[in-house]
Order: structure tokens, then sequence, then C-alpha cells
């Protein structure tokens, strides 16, 4: 029998070499010499080299359960070089030069070797054999040595009960080296299709049932975690099938562990370190478990467990645990409401595009449910963020030091985003405009009522729209995801009061209703704006990301901004008025006399005029053909992708409606996938190909013009434009950023240094300049 080239016993044959002593005289010698054999081995190992020796001559140096006995008297050298293996032909010498000793070879002291030295180094010769084994980097003569020696070592000892017994051992650096090698080494079999140890999998399933008495869980949930962490990193296609048999026999009693785990009382136990080193290891397996339910597509229970009973996991964040605990597990709660749980597993090479499941969109609406359950009964009013704030290097301050008084924003962030995320989720699935309006009203206000406490200075009463840009200054990614759930959550109520309503009377209550509970799209990307100086660069930066939902959040809005062009400029108006009582007295230092409205307005003009980037031609809609055709080609060439994918992305006279795509596509939107892949689907799906073929043709549609209403005055000392931006109103500061965004753009377009295609979006920048100039003429 062979495999790889190498041979193998047949199936019932006893391979291991050392094994007996009736076919081996096992001479005794000291602990050394095995010490320095495994040092040798563990360095070509390590740099991935080839070994010179048969396969069978490293399993006896190998097998963790001769640990304890003598190793044979011999040199290292003359254990793989002179004598090879009593009653074996002798091996032949290495041909190369010696191997270079690696950066991280071992330092020994002079002396006898324990026995627990030799295992441990032992355990992790192991673990880097298979860690190259599984490698695509490690050289294919090598692989088929180090694929034999497992394999051999796999049929000629019971290792996997033997690396099981060790979880009992005191020594906890053996425990977890043993651990570890036995699920490298599980993963291996899996792999290579061998079946799994019976003995391992009912060890596993004895502990997790017999849990919490049974104190050797937490070793099974590290083991079971590991293997199903190196499956979602494989790159394999079969991951799937891979999966679902490693789950099969763990399925029910998984479910048990959940059950037990979270119906502990925790203020009656004595131990309670016990419980938190069980909580903090299963959810680590939770996340996996739930991350593969999300993209692998498999419907075993324990992968759906935490969507089935929300409400465990909700109630260790009420426990009175740790604050690090109940901040793992509120983080826990909102990567899966994103999506994102299991990201930095799938090396952003994840689907280009995600196809329906109906079951995992019943799974997020009841989690969805399940939150705000918990939110309407009280657990913002439980939540306790005050006390130690989390730091870059840990919790502790040097007691020289003074702590900064302050609110975990960890957690203020976390539960924010819960709730918003929770409701554009339910609204997804509610057909009532009636009942939207009562929740948004119920939830928002109790949102900002928890928030106004931890924010200092205080949110303006006059604007809480300001929290998204207060609450995640620090945060970049969840900031965006909370400004496009409040964008998602707008759209969907303002198509359903479309829908229904006739009354102007409603509408405007309605609209004054998204200010006073903080959802006002326009109110929030003025906000963010505001927050970034109007620098288009950090928008340019936003855009090239991959690791922020903004190219979806920003054509949403741009869509939804030149059909609402009056609101936003009404709100902008409103935002000048604010800014102007701020800085009254610097403005009356400068000039006591304000200019009229038509003033305003021709510096408007002037100052647009003035500048290098507006031009004639801006209002028009150019016709780049090279330009796309070659930043096509750039994506073709750079990124795997459909057959249809080398044309542009948007056919914009073919554009779908803003309000109805918002509610369908978002969660596909929410799977991250490669730099090049994820653009190109946020695009597609966010702009849309359904058959309105009026919101997004590049001619103005029918609207009414801006209000001719007096635009907020400015102080200025001539008629010619300001030097400073910030002395105009915020539709200008706003314009000049799109267009500052859309030369940029453009100019990396040109150059194909674009990471995709940016039609779609540079139509939609000067498609709102126009609707501008044409609002500014009007005036």
């Amino acid at each position: 029998m062979f495999t790889n080239g190498m041979p193998l016993k047949e199936e019932g044959e006893n391979v291991s070499f050392y094994q007996t002593r009736e076919s081996v005289k096992k001479p005794r010698v000291k602990m050394k010499a095995c010490f320095e054999v495994l040092e040798q081995l563990y360095k070509k190992v390590l740099l991935g080299a080839t070994l010179e020796n048969e396969s069978h001559d490293y399993i006896f140096y190998l097998n963790p359960a001769f640990w304890g006995q003598d190793c044979p008297t011999a040199t290292a050298s003359e254990c793989f070089h002179r004598h090879g293996v009593q009653g074996r032909p002798q091996p032949p010498r290495a041909k190369s030069a010696a191997i270079p000793v690696a950066s991280v070879c071992l330092e020994r002291p002079s002396g006898m070797r324990s026995a627990r030295e030799v295992m441990l180094l032992q355990l992790t010769v192991l673990k880097v054999m298979v860690t190259r084994l599984l490698s695509a980097e490690t050289d294919s003569h090598a692989k088929a040595t180090y694929r034999d020696i497992i394999r051999i070592l796999l049929k000629s000892s019971d290792i996997d009960s033997t690396l099981t017994c060790m979880f009992q051992n005191s020594d906890k650096l053996l425990c977890h080296m043993a651990a570890k090698c036995l699920a490298l080494l599980l993963y291996f079999q899996m792999r290579e299709e061998i079946a799994l140890s019976s003995s391992w999998i009912a060890f596993c399933q004895t502990n997790l049932s017999e849990y919490p008495e049974n104190e050797k869980a937490v070793y099974c949930l590290w083991t079971l975690t590991f293997i199903i962490k190196e499956i979602l990193k494989d790159t394999c296609s079969q991951k799937a099938e891979i999966l679902k048999q490693f789950l099969t026999p763990f399925d029910t009693v998984l479910e048990v562990f959940y059950n037990s785990l979270f119906s502990q009382h925790f203020e009656s136990c004595q131990d309670t370190s016990k419980i938190i080193n069980s909580l903090i290891g299963f959810l680590e397996l939770l996340e996996f478990l739930t991350a593969s339910r999300i993209h692998l597509k498999l419907h075993f229970t324990c992968q759906r467990i935490f969507f089935l009973k929300p409400s465990c996991v909700l109630g260790v964040v009420t426990w009175p645990v740790q604050a690090f605990v109940k901040r793992q597990f509120i983080i826990f709660i909102k990567k899966c409401l994103l999506w994102k749980v299991g990201e930095d597993l799938r090396g952003g090479s994840g689907p280009a595009l995600m196809p329906p499941d109906q079951h995992l969109d019943a799974d997020m609406l009841a989690l969805a449910e399940a939150v705000l359950h918990a939110v309407d009964v009280g657990l913002l009013r439980t939540l306790s963020v005050h006390g130690k704030p989390p730091c870059f290097g840990g919790e502790e301050v040097h007691p020289a030091r003074e702590r900064v008084p302050g609110a975990d924003h960890v957690i203020l962030r976390a539960a924010s985003l819960l709730i918003i995320k929770s409701l554009e989720i339910k609204f997804q699935n509610c057909v009532s405009a009636n009942e939207m309006k009562v929740d948004l009203q119920n939830f928002m206000a109790e949102l900002l009522t928890f928030l106004k406490p931890h924010l200092q200075p205080p949110l303006q009463s006059h604007n809480p729209c300001e929290w998204i840009s207060r609450v995640f200054i620090e945060q970049d990614d969840d900031m965006l995801e909370a400004a496009r759930a409040s964008l998602g959550i707008y759209l969907k109520l303002i198509g359903e009061c479309k829908a229904t309503e006739s009354l102007t009377q409603e509408t405007e209550t309605w609209k004054h209703h998204t200010h006073e509970y903080g959802y006002n799209p326009h109110c929030v990307f003025v906000f963010l704006l505001k927050n970034i100086g109007f620098d288009p660069s950090v928008l340019l930066d936003f855009l090239i990301s991959s690791e922020t939902c903004f190219l979806e959040y920003f054509v949403r809005y741009l869509k939804l901004l030149q059909k609402d062009w009056t609101n936003f400029f009404t709100i902008c108006k409103y935002f000048d008025v604010t800014e102007s009582k701020n800085n009254r007295s610097i403005c009356a230092r400068s000039r006591p006399t304000e200019l009229s409205p038509s003033a305003a307005l021709r510096r408007h003009r002037n100052a647009r005029a003035s500048a290098s980037w507006a031009s004639d031609a801006s209002a028009k809609p150019p016709s780049q053909p090279g330009t796309c055709r070659e930043t096509s080609a750039m994506l073709q060439a750079e990124s795997p992708s459909p057959p249809r994918a080398s044309q542009s992305l948007v056919d914009y006279e073919s554009s779908g409606d803003s309000e109805v795509e918002g509610t369908d596509q978002c969660s596909a939107n929410s799977i991250q996938v490669s730099l090049h892949q994820e653009p190109r689907k946020k695009f597609q799906d966010t702009v849309g190909t359904s058959g309105d073929k009026t919101e997004l043709s590049l001619e103005p549609p029918s609207r009414p013009l801006v209000p001719k209403q007096p635009h907020t005055p400015f102080s200025a000392d001539s008629d010619t434009a300001p030097d400073d931006v910030s002395e105009v109103g915020m539709s200008y500061r706003t314009l000049r950023c799109f267009q500052e965004l859309q030369g940029a753009v453009d100019r990396l377009q040109k150059k194909n240094l674009f990471p995709y295609n940016p039609t779609a979006l540079l139509k939609l920048l000067k498609h709102i300049e126009a609707i501008y100039n044409e609002s500014m003429d009007a005036l």
C-alpha cells in the first residue's frame, strides 16, 4: 500500500518500529540524547526541510506515549546519519549542507533533560509538522514525508487517547500544548478523510453533557473551537462537507451544554472564575459556530442555538460579572446583527454574492426582536457603563496617575448599534407605518435617555441627530454602520408614509419626529461632514477602504439627496443659523453689517465660479468610455468577476428605487468580500437594476426648487469670494467637498489607481452638482 509514494503497512498490521521489545531491542540511554534528536528534527521541520531518514525511524521520538521511557543510546548525529535504525537498512547521508538554525531555536542548558521537557518538545515538533503539512508554502517532497510520518503515528498508537489524558495533568502548559496538538491532528484526519477517534468524541460528549460538575469541558471547548476556526480559515472548496462531518456527533451535546451554562445562578456560585472561563471559552466557540451558520449555509442546531435562544446570551449582560465579560458578550451580539462574526478568518476572499437564505433572515429577525424585547423590559437601565473604561494597555492605571473619569464607550457604541440595527431589521419585515413609528419613538427615546448622561458636553437639545457622530467618533466602521441603519429606517418609513398618508399635516409631524428622535438622514450626514472638517480626502479613504460600509451608505444617501434637495437645503440653513449664533461675537468684530440674501447667493456663485474644479462642463454628464474601459480592464485583471463584470457597473438609465432596494439588499451587502469584489457588489446592489428609468437620469427630475427664503447671512469685507470655506453656508461647503472628491476619484480612475469602477458614483456626484447649480440660478 502506497500513499504519495511513501510505503504504508496494511490496516491491521503493527507498524510501530519501536513498539515491541521482541522485534527491536530497546537499549537504556540518557534522556539528553532523545532531546538532541527532537531538537534537530524541530529545526528541520520548522524550515520545511525534507527529512533524510525513512518515516518509521521518527515514530518513537514523536510518540508521547514513550515520554516516561528511556531513549536509545546514541547522539543525534549517530541516530540519523551513521547507524540508522537497528534491523533496517542504513539511511543515506544528507547530501545538502547543514541546515541553518532558525532564529527561534531552543537554548539548551547542559545537563540532564527532564521527561517534561522532552514531552513539550515532542508536542512542539508534532504541532509544527502538521502546520507545515497543511501549509501551501511547504515543498511537496517534504510534505509527503510529513504526511507519511503523521499517518503512521496515527495508526501505530492511540495518540488521541494519550493526548486526551494529558488534559488531566496539573501542568497547564502541558495541557495547552496537548490540546493544540490534538486539535491539529484531528483537523488533519478530517482533511485526509480519516475517521475521527471514537475515544476523543466520547470524551467530549461526556464532559460537555456533565457540565458544570465536570471541569474538563473547557479543554473540549478549546479543541472544538480550534478545529472549527481552522476549517473556516481553510481555502479548500470542501469546507462545508468537512464541517458537517465534524459537527454531526456534537450537535445535541452542544445544545445541552448551552442550556447548562446559561442556566447557572452566578450570584450563588462560590468559585466564579470557573464560570467566567467557561463563558469566555464558549463565547469564542459560539462565534465560530454562528459564522459557519452564516457563511457555509449549514443548519445544525448548535449553529442556530444563539438565534433560537438569544435571551440566554442577553441575560449575561445583566449578570454581576466583570466589565470585560459583559463587553465581550455585547460586542458578540453586535457582530451577529452586522453579519461580522468570523470576519477575521475569511481573509478578505468571501463570496461576491450571497444567495437568499430565508432561514437566516428568520433567525436574524428573531435576534432583533429579542434585543428589542430586552431593551423594552429594562436592559439599558440595568446596563452599567461606569467604572473602569477600557484602555489600550488594559484597565489598570499606575497608582501615581489619576484615572480620567468617564463611561465605557465600547459598551455605549455596542448598545447603540444593537438598538438601531435591530430596529432596521425589524422594520424590513414590518408593513405597518404606525407600528414602526411607535417602535421608533419608544426605542429611540430610550436610547437617547441612556446616552445623554454619558456624553460630555451634552447633546444639543435642539438637534439630537448629533448622537451618532458623538457616540461613534472614535470608531469609523461602527459610525457608518449606525448611519447606514438610520438611513435604512428613514427610507423604509418614508416609503410606507407615502403609501398610506395623504395629509400634509401628518407628514410634517413625522418629519419633525425624525429630528426629535435623532435619525434625520440629512442632519446625520452633515454632522458627519462637520466631524471630518468637510475633508474630501477622508471620504476618499472611506470609499477605498473595504473595512467600512461607506460606499453603500454614500450611494444610497446621494440617491435620497437628489430627490429630497429641498429638505437638505432647509436643514443646511438651520445649521448656518446655529453656527452664526455661536460665532456672533467673531462676526461682529469683523463687520457689523450683514449681506442681503441676494448678495449672499451671489457670493456663493462667485466662489463656485472662481474655483478651478468648477467648470461649465462639470454641470453636464461627461462621457468617459475610455476611462470606463480602462477601469473595467483593471478590475477584470486583478479580481475574479462574473462574465458581465467588465461592463460598466451601473446603467443609470435603468436604476432602481432607493426605498425598495434598501430593505431587500441590506443583509447581503453586509457580507464582506475582497477589496475589489466588495465595492463591485455594493454598487450593483445599492444602485439597483430595476425598471425605474427616471430616478437617476442625469436630466434633473421634476421637483420643487430651493425655497426662496433668506439665506443665512455672513460677514465679509468685499464682494469677492471668501478664502475661508467655513464663512459660507453648509450647502456650499457640502457641494465643494463633493466636487473635490469627484475630482480626486476621477484622477485616480484615469490612472487606473482606483480599486473598482466608480462611474456610477461619479454620475451621482455630477447630478448633485447640477441640482445645486440649478437651485442657485433659480434664486
